[in-house]
């Protein structure tokens, strides 16, 4: 009896860790961590008899080159899933849709080429955690994840890892869709610039990770881009500043900024006089911005002769108005002369229209019709009529008489 007690306890202490039934062949299950290891036993595709009862499953080290919607099946309960290391190149449409409760993903040290845009679309979106750390094979890849972080439906991330990828830029609104994003980490990369948009809609992200990059500045835009995260922790250290006179706006940027810069690891490469030199607090004598200092004093020197000439010239406008009111009563009597000699003349003007208009001296031959209108004009103006229109008519008779006489004829 003690022999048979003594049997069953020692296969109970073998089996144990390996879960005598269900675990897969060359894996390691443990039931009480609930936890299946596949490490290195040269699979070619994921287990398909996982224990239902898993939450972790580790599979690294291993030969699987596609992931695809039938790799998990039946795996409800696993929330934590490391695929690191499996020089794995293609992830299919839905390919983890089947774990609805999945927390935590690792796919880092992969060679992913081709990624769907629906790779990452879970039901319910409960992925928390997304690693992809050395795992984009190349440039192409980079545009397929920017495709599936915005339909993938991955509203629920709280921190992405994409350090190590040898990334040199970011598309504009790559993580727009990550609304609730906390964590993101961009170390080990290539990154040189940082471009106006790139962390669009990222309203709750708290910690940026820009470290071991290749950023020698920041430009202006950069710099708004960076100042639209407000006060979260940026992290901007071991990069290979050049502390020239293209990097006073970042130092500016370092000393007014709301944001927790680790500004003991921003320092100079570059030149050799500032080298290991910290960024904050530089002088525009110290990165050689002697010059353009002058060319802002020149520049204010200009302004302020500008100012001085419309002083001048309100001045001279206040006295040319002031020696106007002071001869006001002249310039009235010369406006009044004026305006009377220009009436005289328009007067003139107007009575010549109106005798050349009348049709009774159509017939008078233009001598005589010259010497009548001047007679005209000096017996209207020697009347002084107030009205400018009136003319003088010969008599009706006068007219006649001078129409019916004949010659006298000889007796």
């Amino acid at each position: 009896m003690c022999v048979f007690t003594f049997l069953v306890f020692l296969g109970i202490l073998l089996c144990a860790p390996y879960q005598c039934s269900g675990c897969p062949l060359g894996c390691e299950c443990f039931s009480v961590t609930r936890t299946v290891k596949c490490v290195s036993t040269d699979l070619h595709t994921v287990p398909q008899s996982i224990p239902g009862y898993s939450k972790t499953v580790i599979v690294t080290g291993n030969d699987i080159n596609q992931i695809g919607p039938d790799s998990f099946s039946d795996l409800e309960n696993v929330t934590n899933i490391i695929l690191s290391n499996n020089r794995i190149t293609e992830m299919a449409s839905h390919s983890f849709s089947a774990l609805l409760n999945l927390r935590f993903l690792d796919l880092s040290r992969n060679q992913l080429a081709l990624i769907h845009p629906e790779a990452f679309s879970i039901p319910g979106s409960p992925l928390q955690e997304l690693n992809l750390s050395r795992s984009l094979h190349n440039y192409t890849a980079l545009t397929d994840l920017t495709t599936a972080l915005r339909w993938g439906g991955l509203w629920g991330l709280l921190r992405l890892d994409l350090s190590g990828n040898h990334l040199t830029l970011l598309p504009p609104g790559m993580f727009s869709h990550l609304s609730n994003l906390q964590q993101l980490l961009l170390a080990n990369n290539s990154l040189v610039a940082v471009y106006s948009g790139t962390f669009s809609g990222m309203s709750h992200l708290q910690v940026l990770d820009l470290t071991h990059n290749d950023f020698r500045t920041f430009s202006e835009d950069a710099l708004q881009e960076l100042e639209k995260l407000d006060s979260i922790q940026i992290l901007l250290g071991d990069n290979p500043y050049t502390c020239s006179c293209e990097i006073r706006e970042f130092v500016s940027w370092l000393n007014e900024s709301r944001a927790q810069v680790d500004v003991e690891a921003v320092r100079c490469v570059s030149p050799r006089g500032l080298r290991d030199t910290q960024v904050r607090g530089l002088g525009v004598q110290a990165i050689g911005c002697v010059v353009s200092v002058q060319a802002e004093v020149a520049d204010l020197t200009l302004q302020t002769s500008y100012v001085f000439l419309g002083l001048v010239l309100g001045f001279v406008g206040m006295v040319f108005l002031f020696v106007l009111y002071l001869n006001r009563k002249g310039m009235k009597k010369w406006i009044n002369d004026m305006r009377d000699a220009c009436r005289d003349v328009l007067e003139g003007y107007h009575y010549r229209y109106e005798i050349d208009s009348d049709p009774r001296l159509g017939q008078i031959p233009a001598g005589n019709r010259g010497s009548q209108a001047q007679g005209h004009l000096r017996s209207a103006k020697s009347q002084h009529l107030p009205n400018d229109n009136c003319i003088i008519r010969l008599p009706a008779d006068t007219q006649i008489k001078q129409g019916t006489t004949s010659p006298p004829q000889s007796l």
